[in-house]
């Protein structure tokens, strides 16, 4: 099928495999300086923690998760490190909030892929740790670990949205309003320190509904990995649920937006508990240890 508009698919294609850095100066989310701290921009924020379940997302020890996905079609021609379709099928997932750590241990038709990520300070001496398995085996490759920190770290962030900002100190401030699904939304943008992944900075877009507080979209920045450096992608979230306290995002949609759109993957959660009582230790292997083993309670 021929791409909207005057772009044919070979040309499509070509262009969105030339470096991404191609369409800096018209990016939605420009790499600049924080600015001043906004008050209004902290207060959104905060409110749309709130209604995500804040109070309780504190006392969350560990979380626990499961997704089933697909993939559309062209993206991973286009970013095969960062889609890794070969393993990224369905996921078993696990979060300690408190100590920055996601792990993941993914399933597809190439076999099995675990990773392990803890965010760093974002300081040049703290960039963050990751280890990646592929099929038992530790991978020595760097390309594959950078995009593995990346997406880990990404993951929480559209797990959780505003709930994976809090506490962290960022600067914000407010940026117009958009329609989301219908919804006007206020548009939050946060400097992201560290970014996601093993990078220093990163930009954020939140889009908080201006009626129920929750966020429905986040926009951000890929600066983690080389080879999607100066791209911004989105994720919208749908059909979310209260449980444990806290709200969740039960069915997700991301789409590249810079520097061409493309629609990129679809996912939902299968699964989820929390505060099993395991520690980062369960989760630094080529298998879940521990607590952390039994699959994320089916929903």
């Amino acid at each position: 099928m021929t791409p909207p508009h005057t772009l044919s698919r070979r040309a499509w294609l070509g262009a969105l495999t030339l470096p991404w850095l191609v369409g800096g100066c018209s990016t939605p989310l420009p790499i600049v300086p924080p600015p001043a701290g906004d008050a209004d921009a902290a207060a959104r924020l905060r409110e749309s923690a709130d209604a995500h379940g804040l109070d309780a997302y504190r006392a969350i020890r560990d979380i626990n998760v499961s997704y089933s996905g697909e993939w559309r079609p062209l993206v991973n021609r286009i970013q095969p490190e960062v889609v890794d379709q070969g393993f990224r099928g369905s996921s078993q997932e696990r979060l300690i909030p408190g100590a920055g750590v996601v792990a993941q241990a993914y399933t597809g038709s190439m076999g099995r892929k675990q990773v392990v990520w803890r965010r760093g300070s974002g300081t040049s001496g703290d960039l963050g740790e990751v280890a990646v398995w592929v099929n038992g085996v530790a991978s020595n490759n760097a390309a594959a670990r950078d995009a593995s920190a990346l997406v880990a770290e990404g993951y929480g962030l559209f797990l959780l949205g505003p709930l994976w900002l809090a506490d962290r100190g960022l600067r914000a401030q407010m940026a117009g309003t958009e329609r989301v699904d219908g919804r006007v939304c206020d548009v939050v943008e946060v400097w992201l320190t560290p970014g996601l992944g093993r990078v220093a900075s990163d930009r954020v877009a939140l889009c908080i509904d201006r009626v129920d507080k929750l966020t429905r979209r986040v926009r951000f920045t890929l600066e983690g990995f080389v080879s999607t450096q100066g791209a911004v992608a989105e994720v919208d979230t749908f059909e979310h649920e209260r449980r444990f306290g806290v709200t969740w995002p039960m069915r997700s949609y991301e789409r590249i937006v810079h520097p061409l759109r493309l629609p990129a993957h679809d996912w939902r959660i299968t699964g989820l508990d929390v505060n099993r009582g395991y520690s980062a230790t369960d989760l630094r292997g080529a298998e879940f240890a521990g607590a952390a083993a039994p699959p994320a309670r089916p929903l």
